[in-house]
């Protein structure tokens, strides 16, 4: 027997009241959290994403009154979560924001008609504006909730911590050199007794690793660049197109660094007459960039391959004065003593303290060269089985 599929119409009904139920729900649940806050400045970003919320569930009802449904009612308070504590409610929000997420995704695909799928780009524009409020909002003990709570104002904050410069990238690749090179020169030491062969294939694996690692710099640091540049413009985009959202979310975000709402919207306010300067005050507070802050590729790559050759010449210089055991042991206590200061100087960029650094990179040196030493012998063991 054929399965009747749902009129076009009806499957619209279904697919809106759903949706008008889920942010109705959410616009509920937030203003009971607001009921339940003490904090004056948390109240009111809770009753502000509440109202975020509801105007969703209007769109909702609108269309629902489009196809001619009757308007739904939103659901009572006191129904909804009698006896839930704050922490509850937070968790019943992260919930159904991960909820909503999952439904309007599938809706996307269940009615793709150019109507819904604007509401539905504006409804995640909306909720994509308030990431870095959201962010310095949750610092109870309600951290630990996942991503969709904090995607409830949105997208991800996607920069990572500033770079320690080319300081860090010189310890990195001067680690990353010497970790892979004495590695290399271990495995060959372990099958062959031949120092030529150990001391040739190491530069040649030096050069590789060198010439890698400098372009691999080269394109990570163009990489960022382009994303903080396509993230800049996506936000000039926002504030051409919706600047009353844009001043709200700037005037919330200073808010939380400890004005009152007087002295943020009248900081707003001042900013968003010029339209570089408000962008520039966007890029800093919710994106945590700055405008000039750009890496120089060429740079990247040339203190990567330098420090990176460094770092893979130090365990082939023994080779150059010394052969067979002796050069070997000597270039393992030149790797070690290596990884060891390699560690130390880890502790400028790091939190980690100098001697617990070297340790364990000594560590991990010893481990490299063991292991690599043992699969050199098995090597040699299995050719001549």
């Amino acid at each position: 027997m054929a399965i009747q599929m749902p009129h076009k119409d009806e499957m619209k009904e279904r697919a809106f009241v759903e949706s008008f139920k889920k942010e109705a729900a959410a616009a509920a649940l937030y203003e009971l959290a607001a009921q339940h806050e003490t904090d004056s400045k948390r109240q009111e970003i809770l009753k502000k994403l509440g109202q975020i919320e509801r105007e969703h569930a209007n769109m909702w009802s609108v269309k629902l009154q489009d196809i001619g449904v009757k308007e739904p009612h939103f659901p009572e308070l006191s129904q909804l979560a009698k006896d839930m504590t704050a922490q509850d409610l937070y968790r019943k929000l992260d919930e159904i924001e991960l909820g909503n997420a999952k439904w309007y995704d599938s809706l996307r695909q269940l009615i793709p008609d150019e109507d819904i799928r604007q509401l539905l780009d504006r409804i995640d524009e909306d909720e994509s504006n308030h990431d870095a409020t959201i962010r310095q909002f949750f610092t109870l003990p309600t951290q630990h909730l996942t991503g969709a709570l904090q995607r409830i104002l949105g997208r991800e904050t996607w920069h990572k911590s500033q770079s320690t410069g080319w300081i860090g990238d010189a310890i990195y690749g001067v680690n990353d050199g010497l970790g892979a090179i004495f590695g290399i020169i271990a495995g060959v030491a372990g099958y062959t007794a031949d120092s030529h062969t150990v001391l040739v294939s190491g530069f040649f694996g030096a050069v590789a690793s060198t010439l890698s690692m400098g372009a691999g710099a080269w394109l990570a640091t163009r990489s960022e660049n382009e994303l903080h540049h396509s993230e800049m413009e996506h936000e000039r985009r926002e504030i051409r197109e919706d600047p009353a959202l844009e001043r709200e979310e700037l005037s919330l975000l200073y808010q939380l660094k400890g004005f009152t709402q007087a002295e943020a919207e009248d900081i707003t306010e001042r900013l968003a007459i010029d339209e570089d300067q408000f962008a520039h005050a966007m890029f800093q507070e919710e994106l945590g960039i700055q405008e000039d802050q750009k890496g120089n590729p060429w740079t990247s790559a040339g203190v990567g391959s330098l420090s990176t050759f460094i770092g893979g010449i130090l365990p082939l210089i023994p080779f150059l004065f010394l052969s067979g055991v002796p050069g070997m042991i000597a270039a393992a206590i030149v790797s070690i003593v290596a990884h060891f200061a390699v560690g130390a100087a880890k502790s400028l960029v790091t939190a980690r303290g100098w001697l617990a650094s070297g340790l364990e990179m000594t560590a991990a040196g010893v481990i490299v060269g063991i292991v690599s030493y043992g699969v050199g012998v098995i090597g040699t063991m299995l050719i001549h089985v």
